[in-house]
């Protein structure tokens, strides 16, 4: 990367939290709490999926891919967030700065394509049950898989690429805990910049808006099928397969677009850094407690597995 005639950034600043300082030790423990709670409940989903023999299915293959997803984008921001919170030093170098964009990006994007997925999953199961198994065979929801990891890959290296091919030439302060593409922007330099900004800007909302376009017209068939079931009883199972995932997309999406289309507002550094907490902290631990509390087949499997383990003469 040439950066002559400026000053080399070779490391950022991380402001993070440093702005509420009476706060942080409040800020580690409550976000402690809610990131071992939020390994803790995707391990026991994949855990009870692993397990059980009745939840080997499209369905559940789908969500062990997401609580994996979820598992490793927390991985790749909330650790060093707890870290600095700790810390007096909140350096990060220039490399470990892209690393963590790309993976958080990556994870974030993987995450996103697998609601669609799983959209997608539940639109053949009650729109066409007949066709489930050819439609979702083990090959094609491997490969729908991939795709979707494949597909959070290089949405990380275009975001990734596109930023860090910018010259940095100081400040070099990121009011924001993590490497996050807004701030990182304004601390560029040279007439790239506002081309970069609105390319990242239209190719995240795209990709986000197109998933979220997606599952509504696969919940709008969904709808419509269920209506057409005569009973009542019908149409409320119909319905209770798809609560924990539309549950999940309404959070997902509704703290996503909180994050990208939100207006730009003057001097809200301290605001876009508490508005980060939602996406990137709160939305992966509320995750697994919608689809285990939501999730009926799935919190009785829970149930059987552990407590048979804890309470063998209660089973």
């Amino acid at each position: 990367m040439q950066r002559s005639n400026f000053s080399v950034v070779t490391e950022f600043i991380l402001v993070g939290f440093s702005t509420f300082p009476h706060l942080q030790l409040m800020f580690f423990f409550l976000f402690l709490l809610m990131y071992l709670f939020t390994l803790l409940g995707n391990l026991l989903i994949m855990a009870t999926v692993w397990s059980e023999r009745s939840l080997h299915t499209p369905m559940y293959l789908f969500l062990c891919a997401l609580s994996i997803s979820e598992i490793l984008y927390t991985l790749a921001i909330t650790p060093r967030l707890l870290a600095d919170l700790l810390s007096t030093y909140h350096a990060i170098v220039f490399a470990a700065c892209a690393s963590q964009m790309f993976f958080s990006f990556m994870f974030g994007f993987t995450h996103s394509f697998l609601l669609t997925i799983m959209g997608y999953d539940r639109y053949v199961a009650i729109c066409h049950p007949l066709r489930y198994n050819v439609l979702m065979s083990p090959r094609g929801c491997s490969c729908l898989v991939a795709w979707s990891w494949v597909g959070g890959s290089v949405m990380g290296l275009v975001v990734t690429m596109a930023v860090f091919r910018l010259t940095f030439c100081g400040p070099n302060e990121i009011h924001h805990f993590a490497c996050h593409v807004p701030p990182l922007l304004k601390l560029a330099c040279g007439t790239d910049v506002p081309i970069v900004a609105l390319g990242v800007g239209l190719v995240c909302i795209t990709a986000l808006l197109g998933c979220f376009l997606l599952i509504l017209l696969s919940y709008a068939f969904i709808v419509a099928a269920i209506l057409k079931i005569p009973s009542a009883e019908g149409r409320h199972k119909a319905f209770s397969t798809c609560a924990s995932h539309l549950t999940v997309v309404v959070v997902h999406y509704g703290f996503a677009s909180v994050i990208y289309l939100k207006p730009k507002a003057p001097q809200s550094l301290e605001g876009d850094t508490l508005m980060g907490i939602t996406y990137t902290i709160l939305t992966p631990f509320l995750s697994p407690i919608i689809f285990s509390l939501r999730n009926k087949e799935l919190k009785t499997a829970m149930k059987k597995t552990f407590l048979s383990k804890l309470y063998p003469e209660k089973i």
